[in-house]
């Protein structure tokens, strides 16, 4: 550990001028004496290390002294690729891989390309969770990140609405989508998607070691695994002595074009019934932002090809829907722009929100004077939402 810190200290000195000992400490994460001792060491072991006294002061390299020790190591090298995520990151457990990544890269640059890593973060940012939603790390997550990296087989329990099936996995790869991991695994020949964290249970195929998602620990291990396992900094070649048997990659499988093809398959999937509206213009084109965008421009493209709009400029389609329920909530939005033709009984429900709505805002009426809604048990725009969870 002093080891890697110190080979730390000479790479900022390397990428900066000079640093205070409370900017090393910051970094370092540690006291200001033990910068103190660390700088004494390098000196010790060679490193020109200067120390500039008084109060505009700091520590700098002399001589244009520059290390060897920049060559990046595997997880060093994968974590870089991965640096635009930075969530994605800690959530794996791969934020210090990451940061001793991009301060090897720093150091192994020119003076005057320094700064591109502080100018591209201060330009660029990715928050992938959407609107309203508060991430919550799955527990097994940096477990499961471990046996991708290493292609190491899997048996994990799984919830499967109220029952837990257990599945020995081969883990090919993790996608982050909207704030929800997702596992791509191969099971039984089949390549399958699970949501991370539905996960109770996973161990290493053929290990007893089981990690929960409860935090606890069917096994004991020893303090020095144990110790790594629970603080998530792992190193790679440690993780491989306490993870399952190998399996054979699939050279052919590429993961963004699987995951893209089952994002397809996972909505036409719920989308299992369908409703028959007739849209003004204004009403085409709110259409794909109050339903599932896909389906919306799919409708409105066959209503095109068949037809087009009507005398009056509006067009009819037909529109997949996941549920009447789901239809009611989605397309009150549209208002006066949509006319539910059918099914039937969708069409009534419409026509006695009409009804109320219009009780709620009588010509001439002033705010409150409406009478009370009686329309208990109907259900509002927000009574019903798609399960849009995954798979």
């Amino acid at each position: 550990m002093r080891a890697a810190r110190l080979i730390k200290m000479v790479l900022l000195l390397q990428a900066r001028p000079s640093m205070t000992a409370a900017e090393l400490a910051r970094e370092l994460e540690v006291s200001e004496r033990t910068v103190a001792r660390d700088v004494l060491s390098l000196s010790e072991a060679g490193v020109p290390v200067y120390a500039d006294r008084g109060r505009a002061g700091g520590y700098r390299l002399i001589g244009g002294y520059r290390t060897r020790l920049t060559g990046l190591g595997r997880s060093e090298a994968e974590a870089l690729f991965l640096s635009g995520v930075p969530s994605a990151l800690r959530e794996m457990g791969l934020a210090d891989a990451a940061s001793a990544a991009r301060l090897k890269v720093s150091a192994a640059l020119l003076p005057e390309l320094r700064d591109a890593a502080t100018g591209a973060a201060q330009r660029f940012h990715l928050d992938a969770p959407g609107w309203y939603q508060e991430p919550e790390t799955p527990a097994l997550l940096p477990e499961i990140a471990d046996a991708v990296w290493d292609d190491r087989r899997i048996t994990a329990r799984y919830l499967r609405k109220d029952t837990e099936v257990e599945r020995e996995l081969e883990p090919y790869g993790l996608v982050l989508k909207a704030g929800v991991w997702y596992l791509a695994a191969r099971t039984q020949g089949d390549y399958r998607v699970y949501r991370v964290d539905r996960f109770t249970t996973v161990a290493p195929a053929g290990n007893g070691n089981t990690s929960r998602a409860d935090g606890a620990d069917d096994t004991h291990h020893t303090d020095s695994t144990h110790n790594a396992h629970s603080t998530g900094r792992t190193d790679r070649t440690d993780r491989t002595d306490r993870t399952g048997g190998r399996f054979t990659r699939d050279v052919s499988f590429d993961l963004p074009e699987f995951w893209a093809q089952r994002a397809a398959q996972f909505a036409r999937s719920i989308l299992r019934e369908e409703v028959v509206l007739r849209l003004s213009p204004r009403g085409v084109s709110q259409l794909p932002y109050v339903t599932e965008r896909a389906a919306a421009r799919e409708a409105i493209t066959r209503a095109q090809i068949a037809g087009g709009p009507d005398e009056h400029g509006r067009l009819t389609v037909t529109l997949a829907v996941e549920s009447a329920e789901v239809a009611y909530a989605q397309l009150l939005a549209l208002g006066p722009e949509g006319d539910i033709l059918a099914p039937p009984e969708l069409r009534e429900r419409f026509a006695s929100a009409a009804r109320r709505m219009a009780a709620l805002y009588p010509a001439g009426a002033t705010a409150g004077a409406g009478p009370d809604a009686d329309g208990a048990g109907e259900g509002g725009p927000c009574a019903a939402g798609p399960d849009r969870s995954g798979p």
